[in-house]
């Protein structure tokens, strides 16, 4: 099979390092770049060395696929375009700003037997692809998503800007059926919600305690994951997962710290610490590699648009769930 051939469209902050990535990986043969804003797009095109597409018509006669980094108000028209005229798509987070509209290239998806992998690319940070050799069963979840503030992000709430990239990880890990959410969030420096809470409830007993802030002095990027016998602490910024376990007192656990004893005579237990082991991965560049290695092969994609359809299910209910609290208010 030949290459695949692939588009950029919507040549932003994003948009930027898509280009440069599928320029760098084998598998696929980026064809061009395309935005309405020309003048971004020739500025991209001449430090990468890629063609500009005069219009999305001049796209589809040129590829396979089409990774789609435009603002979220476009990626519904824009994808429901491409998978129309039978091309796979890679589409940024949140998947679509509606339900409806995320439903629809969903569906059409399927009906035409295209592939598309939604981005949500903290599924693909090193500290979190560390613990697939780990028991990962959580019952309480707390995550905390910090971010100082930038304009670019505020045309959709903060619960649709970061904390999808939370909501998405956690539905992954419990997989449970959601049972009850509460929220609240408020807009500060933005027309939209620029911090928000929510204490999402499972059907499985599940809880987890989600945080987003676009207006904090510090980034922080932390998930912190308690279930029987064990603790796990993510930290998505430096990229690293520490794990403290509870094993029978005569197990030796290689690079691992011991220490502290629990437990009766004859039942005692240990409490060890390590680090899970950590694997240097460009997060980005590896989601656009599985993306083609989905249409390649084909094969599910590892973040399918129904993964992207049910966080944003979620994330609308605490957008809808906040604003309901604040009429009560």
């Amino acid at each position: 099979m030949d290459k695949l051939k692939v588009a950029v469209i919507g040549t932003g902050h994003l948009g930027r390092f898509h280009t440069k990535l599928f320029n760098e990986i084998d598998s696929c043969q980026l064809t061009g770049i395309y935005d309405n804003d020309s003048q971004r797009a020739e500025i991209v095109s001449k430090e990468f060395n890629v063609p500009v597409f005069a219009d999305l018509n001049s796209v589809i006669k040129s590829v396979n696929a089409v990774s789609i980094a435009a603002t979220t108000s476009a990626h519904y028209d824009l994808a429901k375009f491409f998978l129309q005229n039978g091309k796979h798509v890679f589409i940024e987070k949140p998947i679509t700003a509606k339900i409806s509209e995320a439903e629809e290239i969903v569906s059409l998806a399927k009906e035409k037997n295209l592939k598309l992998q939604v981005g949500h690319v903290e599924r693909f940070n090193p500290a979190l692809l560390a613990l697939e050799n780990f028991i990962v069963e959580p019952m309480f979840i707390q995550s905390d998503r910090l971010a100082q503030f930038n304009p670019r992000g505020t045309d959709v709430a903060v619960v649709l800007d970061l904390m999808i990239h939370d909501i998405d990880i956690i539905l992954n890990l419990v997989k449970s059926e959601v049972k009850k959410v509460d929220a609240n969030g408020v807009a500060v420096v933005s027309d939209t919600l620029d911090i928000a809470n929510a204490r999402i409830e499972f059907e499985n007993g599940a809880v987890a305690n989600v945080t987003a802030s676009r207006i904090s002095q510090k980034k922080m990027r932390k998930m912190r994951l308690f279930q029987r016998d064990n603790y796990i602490s993510i930290d998505f910024n430096s990229a690293v997962s520490e794990i403290f376990r509870l094993v029978p007192l005569e197990q030796e656990v290689p690079s691992s710290i011991s220490f502290g004893e629990l437990g009766a005579e004859g039942k005692k237990k240990k409490i060890i610490y390590e680090q899970a082991e950590v694997k240097e991965i460009n997060a980005l560049k590896y989601e656009l590699e599985l993306f083609i290695d989905s249409v390649v092969k084909d094969i599910r994609p590892v973040v399918s648009g129904e993964d992207g359809l049910k966080a944003l299910k979620v994330a609308d209910i605490i957008i809808k769930t906040i604003e309901k609290n604040k009429i009560k208010n």
